[in-house]
This record gives C-alpha cells, sequence and structure tokens, in this order.
C-alpha cells in the first residue's frame, strides 16, 4: 500500500483515483477545484480531500495529475500552492493529462531539480475505459523511476509502457490521437454510405467487423452513428484540444498531417452545429444531416 494523491476528479480521474483506493487499497488524498466533487469521492470511497494541490501532495509518495490541459497542468503542479510544492525529494509526479511533450520536458525538469522524479502518463481508453479499470497508459521519463510506480497504475490500466524519455509518452498519444481521427472519419463515410444505399446496417457491420475494417471504433461506434446517437463518451472539444496539440507538435518536427488537419476542420463544423460535447463519433452527423 502506497500514500498517494490523486488531483483531478473530471469523468476520468473519479474512477481512476476510485480503483487506487478501491483495487489497490491504497490511502489516498484527492483535491478537486469544484470541492463538492472530492466531497462526493470520499463519500464514496474513503480517504480523504485537501483545499489545494500542494495540500494534497503532502506526504504523498506518488503523486498523480488529471485535469484539462497544458495551462491546468501548471496550476496544479507548479506555484506555491502547486503540488510540486508540497512534494518531498525521492516523491513522484504522475501526469495522465493529455497535454503536449514541451510541458512533460517543462516538468521533468523542473522536477529533477527539487529531486522530484516525473512521469509523463497520457491515457487511452475513454471513460469506460477509466471506470473499467482498462486504460492504456503511454508513459515517458526514467526507467528507475516507471518501475515504481507502474504497480500502482496498473490498478486502472491494462497496458502500462514506458516508450522513452521525458515527452514520450505525450508523443505516443499524440500517434494514437492522429490514426483515431482519420479512422473514425472513414467509419463515418462507410457507414452514410451504406444507409444511402439502403442496406440493413447491422448485418453490414456484422459482416464487415469480422474482416479488415475491424476497429475498435467499428464495434463500440457503428451502430450508434447509424442511430444517430452522439450524446456519450468522448467530447469533441476534447478532440480539438488533443489535435491542436498534434498539430501544433507537427509543425515543430516536420511531419505532414494533410488528413488529421481535415479532420479538425470537420470537428470545427460539429462545434458550430452545438456538438461541443458530443462524442467524436458525431462526425456522421456532417454526412446525413445536410
Amino acid at each position: 500500500m502506497s500514500k498517494v494523491a490523486f488531483i483531478g476528479l473530471g469523468v476520468m480521474g473519479y474512477p481512476m483515483a476510485g480503483h487506487l483506493a478501491r483495487k489497490g487499497g491504497h490511502d489516498v488524498t484527492v483535491y478537486n477545484r469544484t470541492t463538492a466533487k472530492a466531497e462526493k469521492w470520499v463519500q464514496e470511497y474513503g480517504g480523504r480531500k485537501a483545499d489545494t494541490p500542494r495540500a494534497a501532495a503532502q506526504g504523498a509518495e506518488i503523486v498523480f495529475t488529471m485535469v484539462g490541459n497544458d495551462d491546468d497542468v501548471r496550476a496544479v503542479v507548479l506555484g506555491d500552492e502547486g503540488a510540486f510544492a508540497g512534494m518531498g525529494e525521492g516523491t513522484v509526479l504522475v501526469d495522465h493529462t493529455t497535454a503536449s511533450a514541451d510541458l512533460a520536458r517543462e516538468l521533468f525538469e523542473t522536477g529533477r531539480q527539487k529531486g522530484i522524479g516525473v512521469i509523463d502518463a497520457p491515457v487511452s481508453g475513454g471513460q469506460s475505459g477509466a471506470e473499467n479499470g482498462i486504460l492504456t497508459v503511454m508513459c515517458g521519463g526514467e526507467p528507475a523511476t516507471f518501475e515504481r510506480v507502474r504497480p500502482v497504475i496498473d490498478c486502472y490500466a491494462r497496458a502500462c509502457t514506458l516508450l522513452g524519455p521525458a515527452g514520450s509518452g505525450q508523443l505516443t498519444k499524440m500517434v494514437n490521437q492522429i490514426c483515431i481521427a482519420g479512422l473514425v472519419q472513414g467509419l463515418a463515410e462507410g457507414m452514410s454510405f451504406g444507409l444511402r444505399a439502403g442496406l440493413d446496417m447491422n448485418k453490414v457491420i456484422d459482416v464487415i467487423s469480422k474482416g479488415a475494417a475491424q476497429s475498435w471504433q467499428m464495434d463500440n461506434r457503428a451502430k450508434t452513428m447509424c442511430e444517430g446517437k452522439f450524446d456519450f463518451g468522448f467530447a469533441v472539444d476534447w478532440m480539438r484540444k488533443d489535435l491542436g496539440i498534434c498539430l501544433n507538435e507537427a509543425r515543430n518536427n516536420g511531419a505532414r498531417l494533410p488528413v488529421t488537419a481535415l479532420v479538425d476542420q470537420f470537428y470545427a463544423h460539429v462545434q458550430a452545429r452545438g456538438g461541443n460535447r458530443w462524442d467524436t463519433s458525431s462526425l456522421m452527423h456532417l454526412l446525413v444531416n445536410d
């Protein structure tokens, strides 16, 4: 059992912290910007809540963060009331936020100067993966630090892999999101084509999901796409944030992402239709609602 802190109790962080307490049996202190959410978590899982990230981190061996973007991470980690201010030498920060590789390297270097280990560890699997404890975790950092935290991360992960030095986890998550963007657009076009052709799409999906077209997105989203159901899952706003990170990194490293850039603009059109919180599969909405 470890003494840990979890900062950020959104749709992902709330169940992840819960697995640490219930499945791992760890001593968990939580912090959330909205105090009511932290109080609810304590009522459900036990542990304690703190009034600041610094207070949550005090005495913790490992501090986990799962917030919105680069600025949010800096707000809860750096500064007088940030997690670093409460962490002692030899402790570890694990940032699960999908953020930039530059931020990961910044946190790593700042932590190194304080004697604090840092692992950038964005996740894939969405809300259902967090709730079921089957996330895929992509990590960057030093091997010895990774080996210290991996058994604890395993409380909510089915795969946890060190990909390289600081920033490698975030770069791998960018690859993940780039692949998903093109795949979902292709799936939306295929489903739209089938509907307009008058096919029985349940039968179509059943057949092609057993062949080369099969994917997680097809297994979990194809039928709801055909039904026009998008009010769940990974929000378009979040995907656009992630794709913005990908496109910015591509400008830095010279990678060409023509399809990703196009799909990002398609998501902008979904937002213009009021679909900010719709699932990413709502690309379908642009094809069947002229």
